[in-house]
């Protein structure tokens, strides 16, 4: 089961240009925010990617004025076939188990990320409501696909439930307030 201390959350390519050209940008834009404000609030490590920067523009404003979370440049599809992420991954605290993954756009960088995360052992997440693509079909098919490898589909609701676990949990108001 995922928990605080078993779980790495990576957000791939939440970029200027890659949000502007989605129907449902300012959604995941939104949806991603909240999804990084919850992981701020409860200390989970996270990652960030930037697919070529210079093309694409930088990460959002609204997500980069969460917290200072470690953002690494890309050229490669999958970020897992970059050297500074696939360093970070070999050097997780192995209590980390799960890797929960969202981002722009799902059939191509977050799908190409999440089956060599799956390939290294990880259990690996993907939310939903958090990823897009520039077509539906393509979106759809990719989170199949990636059913059909053992890759779980989940969403950011039930993602932060499973995170806090009880409504006794010391942050449960500040999480329910996110997606309030």
């Amino acid at each position: 089961m995922i928990t605080i201390n078993n779980s790495l959350i990576t957000g791939i390519d939440i970029q200027q240009k890659l949000v502007k050209m989605l129907d449902c940008g300012l959604d995941i834009q939104n949806n991603s925010a909240k999804l990084l404000k919850a992981a701020s609030i409860l200390n989970i490590k996270t990652l960030l990617t930037e697919q070529y920067p210079k093309g694409l523009g930088e990460t959002v404003d609204e997500i980069k004025k969460i917290a200072p979370f470690k953002t690494i440049e890309k050229t490669t599809f999958s970020a897992c076939q970059t050297k500074e992420f696939q360093d970070e991954i070999n050097n997780l605290d192995k209590n980390i188990k799960n890797i929960i993954i969202f981002g722009i756009e799902t059939h191509i960088c977050v799908y190409q990320t999440a089956l060599d995360l799956l390939k290294s052992g990880f259990s690996v997440y993907v939310v939903c409501d958090c990823t897009s693509s520039r077509k539906d079909l393509n979106k759809n098919t990719a989170l199949e696909l990636m059913k059909q490898q053992g890759i779980k589909v989940t969403t950011l609701e039930i993602l932060l439930f499973e995170f806090l676990k009880s409504s006794k949990h010391e942050h449960f108001k500040e999480i329910q307030a996110l997606i309030k």
